[in-house]
């Protein structure tokens, strides 16, 4: 089995052979266990090979591989529609599926434009919506997702997003410590200047007009910018901005749905509710299925025909999807998840009292950051960043980074997690930083 031929276009954070994974742990092929905190990107969180969910998989795998559902419906794909309904917020009861994010997004996209008859599209600076060429002209995250592929699809506008640490009106009138009470995780707090949905206004004054703008598309809490959590008054602002002009507010949740952030989807946590509402990694576990879910009225006005595809939604898929509800309504994950980041967030806060390199700290239940900085300037610090995942992968913590300068380490290990694993992860990431300063 030659690595040599595998495309070297997949960047890798780690030289790890996996054998096997099993609740939190990956084990490689020596039999090394790791503490899997990077969720196979947000998307593991029932652990890895979750015994019902397994099961699930293989009692469908024996009674049907592939229902192509342009022409039968399998009773597991309405199964999954019932399961969804009974977790979404209502109105929102219909579903449409594709095997993943990008897809979903996309899909979102062409749903808004056909219902309003619309052509634009605004995002936010720090966003990642996906790879596909249309989703990589609305990520705004990093410009390695666009090098050497632009020019990209047109129709596409950027706003700041509301990033407390960074809010430029917060800069010039508080410290950085000040700076970084604001992005504590809590989103009622109040806090929001107004800056990010002036931006917004102003767009719809000078860039795109409000008669040909299909949709607002917002992560609500922003994931590969750097795991940011908004005010509430931002995404409230956003939805106040789509009622006045007759624009669709679509929330991605591809990585803050099911659980991440301590609910089964982090607008339970803003109070707003989206008119679409996109979902993928963590729906089915593990295998590839994505979803775009909207009211009834809106889904109507989507022409048969104009959008579909081959697999979506594979029964097998399907049936994964299923019971990872089941099970996380049975276990409860989300609560699970709330408990935990409490917990790692408290750990961190005391860190971050040590250590001046650890900027700030921020999250929502099991989707946590540590942003670094340098401790002299206060700039961007990528380099100490990739020393401390390393440290922490030689002592058995996997950890990825984010954010535009790839200095901050997301913290999303699955929602199985207890308090002894969270406590032992602190204890590695502690040393860590004791090491590199």
């Amino acid at each position: 089995m030659a690595k040599e031929n595998l495309s070297p276009v997949w960047a890798r954070a780690f030289d790890i052979h996996i054998d096997h994974g099993e609740g939190i742990y990956l084990y490689d092929k020596s039999g090394r266990r790791y503490m899997d905190f990077t969720c196979g990107i947000g998307v593991t969180n029932t652990g890895h090979a979750h015994p019902r969910i397994v099961r699930a998989i293989q009692e469908q795998a024996a009674k049907l591989l592939h229902g192509q559902i342009g022409i039968g419906i399998s009773d597991t794909v309405l199964e999954l529609t019932d399961e969804l309904a009974s977790i979404c917020p209502p109105p929102i009861d219909t579903f449409f599926f594709s095997n993943s994010g990008a897809e979903a997004v996309e899909a979102a996209v062409k749903l808004a434009k056909q219902t309003t008859g619309r052509t634009n599209i605004i995002v936010f600076e720090g966003s990642f919506h996906g790879r596909t060429h249309l989703t990589m002209a609305m990520t705004m995250s990093k410009t390695s997702y666009r090098l050497k592929y632009q020019p990209l699809p047109a129709g596409i506008f950027a706003a700041p997003y509301a990033h407390c640490y960074h809010c430029p009106v917060a800069k010039r009138a508080m410290s950085a410590a000040q700076r970084a009470t604001l992005s504590a995780g809590c989103p009622d707090d109040g806090a929001c200047c107004g800056y990010a949905p002036d931006a917004v206004r102003f767009l719809l004054k000078t860039q795109t007009a409000p008669q040909e703008t299909a949709a607002i598309v917002v992560e609500p809490v922003l994931g590969e910018g750097g795991y940011v959590v908004p005010p509430a008054s931002f995404l409230r602002a956003l939805r106040q901005i789509c009622d006045e002009h007759g624009i669709l507010l679509v929330f991605d949740e591809v990585q803050t749905g099911f659980g991440r952030t301590g609910k089964f989807f982090a607008l339970e946590h803003f109070g707003v509710v989206p008119d679409i509402l996109v979902m993928a990694k963590g729906l089915a576990s593990g295998m590839p299925l994505s979803c775009v879910a909207a009211r009834r009225e809106i889904m109507a006005r989507w022409s048969p025909g104009s959008h579909g595809g081959t697999y979506g939604p594979n029964p097998i898929s399907a049936a994964a999807a299923v019971e990872t509800i089941r099970v996380m309504k049975a276990e409860k994950l989300p609560e699970n998840s709330q408990a935990r980041g409490d917990q790692l967030m408290r750990g961190l806060r005391a860190l971050q009292k040590d250590f001046s390199i650890l900027g700030d700290v921020r999250g929502l239940g099991c989707m946590v950051a540590t942003e670094f900085v340098d401790a002299r300037t206060g700039e961007p610090d990528k380099s100490i960043t990739q020393r401390i995942v390393k440290h922490c992968a030689d002592h058995n913590l996997l950890l990825l980074t984010c954010g535009s300068y790839e200095n901050v380490i997301r913290w999303i290990p699955p929602l199985v997690v207890n308090e002894q694993q969270i406590e032992e992860a602190l204890q590695i990431f502690a040393a860590a930083l004791d090491q590199v300063t």
